[in-house]
């Protein structure tokens, strides 16, 4: 029998009552023509529709976001207006990286715990492809200038600056994987991680053909129709419904081909075998247990705990290790009590290495304090329909969708049970969930 949850103090059992996401797009792809409002007004419209929740039933919107729209500033308010969501519902925008998905998802039950809210409409959007070009900032500052310059002798030095400024734009989705404090980007931190867990490049191929093998038979057998909605996006209005960076004849000879990316010509990490840069989105809905039974709402699951934690950011992938440990501690659980995990592949090499850390009695008592290795999950419950490097990982919207697939895999493969979903998360953090088919244990 399955150990259940123990119930905390006072604290409400938080249900998801209702959950769908689009299907993901590679950058420039799928979603060119759509940005990060116009697929989440999508995800939230499909979610009502397909849910008997109204919209005069949700008491706030809360949307996690990474790069955030110049032009839909709080972009949580602009898709939840543009979706029909009443005026008086508030709405706002979080952002923790890789977890700002999940971070919505654990603000709305927070709020609900609190007694706040009822009902919670929250989520994750990303698209990578619109993210910016930026100016350097001597061609920025002669532009603040020619406003002011009036005359035409004003005028002539202003223009002079701008033609002698760098034209050449900074990429903003490229400074946005670097980590300042660090200097690093993140497939360099994944580099490390290679070096120091000594994972081959073979292992990381090998892991990588798994995740799109696992994802594409998982497809071919109709596991995901009832997680992904369909969507008619331009400019052909095609219906599109499977996701888009799912390769089924992926083989570890094709990917011993690729050159390293990071680190040339000797490292390890390739486009192959890291997360697809990918467009997004996903919705959820979340409500008190009492809301959900007197409502008479079907159930998905529920959302027991979470946890956050720190740590090094050159080492920024190990974060579901502390994460997870530390959830695991205050839910009273281990590894063999939970049904199914999700480690979200940011890198074949990152999940490896996770693997290899939660497995080691050395990192164990030197990193966590414990006496012995955390312990790792059942590999047969580990990312089953695959994960990251198939799907891809829009930023913003990847920590609800684990918690999406997590509650499917309780319901259609497990018959029930706990699960966990973690990620690590850009600046050396991790972020780790514990969803479960039945209510706490009081």
């Amino acid at each position: 029998m399955a150990k259940r949850v123990r119930k905390q103090q006072n604290r409400t059992d938080v249900a998801i009552v209702a959950g769908i996401r689009t299907p993901l797009g590679k950058a420039s792809g799928l979603f060119d023509q759509l940005g990060a409002v116009d697929l989440g007004v999508l995800a939230v419209r499909e979610v009502l529709a397909r849910s008997p929740v109204a919209r005069d039933d949700i008491d706030q919107v809360i949307i996690g976001n990474v790069i955030q729209p110049s032009d839909a500033p709080n972009v949580a308010r602009v898709i939840a207006l543009t979706a029909g969501i009443p005026r008086p519902v508030p709405a706002h925008t979080v952002h923790r990286n890789c977890a700002s998905g999940m971070q919505a998802l654990t603000d709305a039950a927070s709020s609900i715990q609190l007694g706040r809210a009822d009902v919670v409409l929250a989520g994750g959007v990303e698209s990578m492809t619109h993210a910016p070009l930026l100016f350097h900032d001597r061609f920025r500052a002669a532009m603040a200038k020619l406003p002011r310059a009036k005359t035409l002798q004003q005028k002539l030095p202003v223009l002079m600056e701008l033609a002698k400024a760098p034209w050449k734009p900074r990429i903003a989705l490229i400074e946005g994987l670097n980590d300042p404090t660090v200097g690093m980007g993140m497939g360099q931190t994944a580099e490390v991680l290679a070096r120091e867990f000594s994972i081959s490049r073979r292992e990381q191929d090998e892991f990588s053909v798994q995740s799109h093998q696992r994802a594409a038979e998982s497809w071919d057998a109709g596991w995901f129709d009832d997680e992904v909605m369909h969507v008619f996006a331009p400019p052909s209005f095609a219906d599109a419904h499977r996701d888009e960076g799912i390769r089924a004849g992926q083989s570890v000879e094709a990917l011993a081909k690729l050159r390293p990316v990071f680190d040339k010509p000797l490292g390890t990490v390739t486009a192959g075998n890291s997360s697809q840069i990918t467009d997004g989105a996903a919705m959820l809905i979340l409500a008190s247990r009492e809301k959900a039974e007197a409502e008479g709402w079907p159930v998905m699951g529920y959302l027991h705990d979470w946890a956050y934690a720190g740590c090094d950011p050159e080492r920024m992938g190990l974060g579901p290790v502390f994460a997870t440990r530390r959830l695991l501690a205050s839910s009273g659980l281990g590894m063999a009590d939970l049904a199914r995990v999700e480690i979200n592949e940011a890198f074949a090499v990152q999940v490896l290495a996770c693997l290899k850390a939660m497995d080691s009695d050395t990192f164990a008592s030197d990193k966590l304090g414990l006496g012995k290795a955390m312990g790792v999950p059942n590999m047969d419950a580990l990312n089953v329909h695959g994960g990251a490097v198939a799907f891809g990982h829009p930023v913003g919207m990847t920590g609800a969708r684990l918690v999406l697939t997590l509650l499917r895999q309780l319901r259609d493969d497990t018959g029930g049970g706990v699960a966990v979903g973690t990620l690590c998360i850009g600046g050396g953090q991790g972020g780790a969930v514990l969803v479960g088919s039945e209510p706490c244990k009081s």
